[in-house]
């Protein structure tokens, strides 16, 4: 594994995007557990895109307009969606531990569907791990799979850190009515800015 791998991981892992968003915002309504759970959520929601790569379903969505398309803008209505919910949300935080917290299975799978709706995940994937694996040696497949694991764990390990910071930050956001308003906005303005964004992408 070289260091360029690293280095490039830990930057595209790193720079924000919609699995950080939504993990930051789990942890700072519901605390570290669900921060954790959400990186845990983004994560596995990887885990097609890497599949697709490794198969060469990848390159075939990468050749087709269609599939990417449909995808593209499955992505597109959910994020939108995620935005709506988030601005019409008027209910009061609370750091009162008693309170029944939203499940974990609800967390993971609102993660899990960010990023499974990121076409650009797997085109990203096409371009970035053939790179570092050598075309025609006999342990290509088990190299992309050791990998795309360090890649995984990568994304694990920084969105759990964000979601740990942003819950560590809780009180001093929720004792403030204004600011949680604002911060509801901002997440939904922020959604729909992502979604316009892959909404302009092209293959």
């Amino acid at each position: 594994m070289s260091i360029a791998f690293l280095i490039t991981t830990l930057v595209v892992v790193a720079t924000p995007g919609t699995g950080a968003l939504y993990t930051i915002g789990a942890g700072l309504q519901r605390g570290t557990r669900a921060g954790v759970v959400a990186a845990l959520g983004g994560t596995l929601g990887i885990v097609p895109h890497l599949v697709a790569t490794v198969t060469g379903v990848a390159a075939l969505m990468h050749a087709s307009a269609v599939a990417f398309h449909t995808l593209q803008v499955a992505g597109v209505l959910y994020l939108l969606y995620l935005a709506w919910l988030t601005w019409r949300d008027h209910t009061p935080l609370t750091v009162d531990e008693a309170q029944t917290p939203r499940s974990d299975w609800q967390v993971i799978r609102t993660a899990v569907l960010i990023n499974l709706l990121n076409p650009k995940l797997t085109i990203f994937f096409v371009a970035f791990l053939p790179q570092f694996v050598r075309p025609g040696s006999d342990d290509a497949l088990l190299r992309m799979l050791g990998l795309s694991g360090v890649f995984m764990l990568a994304t694990f390990g920084v969105f759990a850190v964000y979601g740990a910071v942003a819950a560590g930050l809780r009180r001093q956001v929720l004792s403030r009515p204004q600011v949680v308003r604002r911060m509801r906005q901002v997440f939904a303005g922020t959604y729909v800015g992502l979604a316009g964004r892959l909404a302009l992408e092209g293959r």
